[in-house]
Order: C-alpha cells, then structure tokens, then sequence
C-alpha cells in the first residue's frame, strides 16, 4: 500500500515539475539515474532490478530502512509498472524538449554509429566509446542529402518495379488466357474424337445387328420347315402304327386310305431329312472383330491434325543424289536409299531439304532412319546425332547425350512457329506409352530449312 501511496505522490508532483528536475523524483537511490526496469520490496521502496539484485547478492535488506529481504523475495521481486510508465513517460518529454534524459544536458551530436541524438556526456561516456559522431546541424544536412538522392533513385525503382508489375500481370492474364483457350482446344479436340468412335461405335454396331437381324429370320425359317416336318412326320408315325393293329384286310386298307390320303410307296418311305438342313449363320465382322482397337487407331489418324507431313527433298551436296519423287536420298557413290531420311551413310554430306507449309504454324514429321550406323536429323542449328551406338541432342554450343529405350527406326519431329518449339522423340514409344521422348529447343527465329 505504501508503494502505491508513494506512486501517487510521484504522478501528482511529477504532473506540477519542470522536466529538467523530473530525475528528482525518477532516480534510483543506487545508482542516481533514471529507473531501469524497476521493480519494489516488500518495504516499499523502488530500485532498477540491476540495482536491487547486486545489493541483496552482498546483504538480504533493504539498501534504505535496513528492512529484511528473504532469499526467496528476492528472486522474484514485482515489477513497479507505475513508476516504470512515469520514467518512460519523463524520457519522451525530455527527448520532445531537445534533452538528454540521462544525463540533462542539451542534445548537440548525433552518433553515426548507433545512429540517435546524444549529448556531450554521451559522447565521452563507456557506451558510446569509439563511436563517430556529427553535429546535429551537419549530420542532418547529411541525412537530407542522402534522402533526397534516395527519393530520385527510389522513384526510378519504383517506375521500374510498376512496369516489372504491369508486365508480370499481362503475362498472368495472357498465361490465364492461354490456358483457357488450350483447354477449349483440348476439349474441342477431345469431343471430335468422342464423337469419331461413337459413330463408329454405332456403324459396327448397327453392321453387327444387321447380320444378326437376318441370320436369325433365315435360322427362323429353317426351324418353322423343321418343325412342320416333325409334326407331320409324327402323325404319320401315330396313323401307320395305329392302321398295323388292324387284322382284317379290307378294313386294314379302308382304314389306311381314309381322309383321302393318296400317299404312294416311294413317298412313304422317302427320308424327310434329306429336304432338311441346319441354318447356320457366323457373325463376322472382319478386322473390326479380332483388331478393333488397331484399326480404329489408323482411322483416327487420317483425322488427326497435325497429319504427318510429305517433304520434298533437294540435294544441296555433289555426295547425295535425291529421287525423282523427292521422298528419298542416296549416296551418289552406293546409290543405297535412304528413304525420307536426309541422311547418307557414313562418310558422305548431309542432304538439305526443305517444306514449303503456307501459312501452318505447326508442323509434324516422321523421318525414317532405319538401322543406319549414323545420321544426324534437325532444323537448321538445332539436330539429333546417332554416332557410334550413341544418341546426343546437339545445339548452338551445347551437346547432350541421350538416351532411348529401344533403338528408334524412326524420328518425329514437332515444330511449332508460335510457340518456338522443336520436339524430337520416338515416335513408336510415343504411341504405345502416350508419352513423348523430348528434346526440346526453344528459338527466337526457324526457317523450314532441315538438315
């Protein structure tokens, strides 16, 4: 209670002080400067908890009324937070008024290292020791300097950061736009193939029904014949053994021929099954029965775009000879054929060969390489190597050795004009697997120029 009596005191005369003596009222007995961190005995009285802590270390009282301090207060003395608020609010007036609140001297410096105001004791004083300092007029100079340079730099940087921002939110909205589309595309692409093997789905169905339909009204014909032989088969059957208990002949014969049957000798014992026979119709539906899904794949091709594309070769070398349907190149020393490669065998210059495609932007090859011992495939710069049993995708300064997972004898390649893309990969493995064996190049120009 007299801490709090003492902290009133404190807030009523502190309220009616000049700020230069609030150190009166606001200074440890300890140390005489302002409180840091105070904390209160059981006694009453306040000190900085460095303060109170070292003294109890040496003497368990009060440093003031001598009042006992038990070791187990003094481990968790309670922090005085009205005292603590008045000391923080004296050091904020003090600072507002241009003073020092630990030392009450007129701030004149300013520390370049800590970078706060100081005064002239906080110059030559242990915490400030090897510090530069400035005075307040120089050193704010100085700062308004340095701040005006900044607000230059700083208005370049942010009207580079603003552009940064604006092309990064176009590249969002046309990646967002272009994902839309691509999924319109997919989806359209998807429902043509969709709808492809529904229809047929439908035409092998009804084919199917068709020959089912008229297999079974033959079959039915048949079996209606059958049925109608059968039945007069066993009445005959009833009749003749019901005339053979007959003893007396002329009722025997009577008997026999009633009801007007002229039936002769050869008639009865004719076999009806000769005039009979089983229908029977096999359902077949050719390819579609035993290879659907194949064949259905080879439609779908012819449906596909891109299709694989038909180029016409030109040699540009004396070493490689191209065929009147420019679909294949040979070496002019083996006349051995290389059909649609570009390539000759070992030893003889590449063939260049060009595609003339209007006004496509994508484009699709498969270029047969066979079991050669090397080729080289690519457009322009930008080429796929087999050398020596090895694979090595080749660029503008850069070689990288690939591999496949069977020998391909064959090469797909993909070139797409809008995107910049060139896409080499086996295209066998592409189909079975549904993935593509990439090597991929992005260019800022391509001609249609192979080599």
């Amino acid at each position: 209670m007299w801490s709090h009596s003492l902290a009133l005191v404190l807030i009523y005369t502190v309220k009616d002080a000049v700020p230069s003596k609030l150190h009166t009222y606001l200074n440890c007995p300890l140390c005489l400067t302002l409180f840091n961190s105070p904390v209160v005995l059981p006694c009453g009285h306040s000190f900085c908890s460095p303060c109170i802590t070292e003294a109890l270390g040496s003497q368990q009282q009060c440093p003031l009324c001598r009042s006992a301090v038990a070791a187990e207060e003094a481990k968790c003395l309670p922090a005085n937070l009205i005292l603590k608020s008045l000391v923080e609010k004296a050091q904020r007036e003090e600072q507002a008024a241009g003073m020092c609140p630990e030392h009450e001297e007129k701030f004149k410096l300013f520390c370049l290292t800590d970078l706060q105001l100081a005064c002239i004791i906080c110059r030559d004083g242990e915490k400030h020791e090897g510090h530069r300092f400035k005075p307040i007029k120089e050193a704010a100079q100085s700062l308004r300097t340095d701040l005006e340079i900044f607000l230059q730099s700083v208005a370049e940087d942010i009207n580079v950061m603003e552009q940064l921002a604006k092309a990064q939110q176009e590249n969002l909205r046309v990646t967002r736009e272009k994902s839309e589309q691509l999924m319109v595309q997919i989806g359209r692409q998807f429902q043509e193939m969709h709808q492809f093997l529904r229809k047929r789905e439908d035409e092998i169905k009804n084919e199917l029904k068709c020959q089912e339909a008229d297999g079974v009204e033959k079959m039915k014909e048949a079996l209606t014949t059958m049925e109608t032989a059968l039945c007069q088969s066993k009445e005959l059957e009833s009749k003749a053994a019901s005339v053979l208990k007959i003893t007396d002949p002329e009722k025997f014969l009577r008997k026999w021929t009633e009801g007007g049957s002229t039936m002769t000798r050869e008639s009865l014992f004719k076999s009806r099954t000769n005039t009979l026979q089983v229908v029977n119709r096999e359902l077949c539906l050719e390819q579609h029965e035993s290879h659907l899904q194949l064949f259905m794949w080879k439609e779908m091709l012819q449906m596909i775009t891109p299709r694989e594309e038909r180029l016409t070769l030109k040699s540009s070398s004396p070493h490689v000879a191209v065929s009147d349907d420019g679909r294949s190149v040979f070496s002019g020393a083996t006349s051995q054929k290389s059909q649609a490669s570009g390539f000759g065998q070992p030893g003889v210059s590449a063939v260049s060969f060009a595609h003339r495609s209007g006004r496509r932007r994508e484009h699709y090859w498969e270029i047969n390489v066979g079991n050669r011992e090397f080729w080289e495939i690519g457009i322009e710069n930008y080429f796929l190597q087999y050398k020596e049993q090895k694979y090595a995708a080749c660029g503008q300064n850069i070689t990288r050795e690939l591999e496949f997972e069977n020998k391909p004898q064959k090469i797909g390649i993909y070139l797409n004009f809008c995107s910049n893309k060139l896409i080499f990969f086996d295209p066998v493995s592409a189909y079975i697997t549904g993935k593509l064996f990439q090597h991929l190049y992005h260019k800022k120009q391509t001609k249609q120029t192979f080599v």
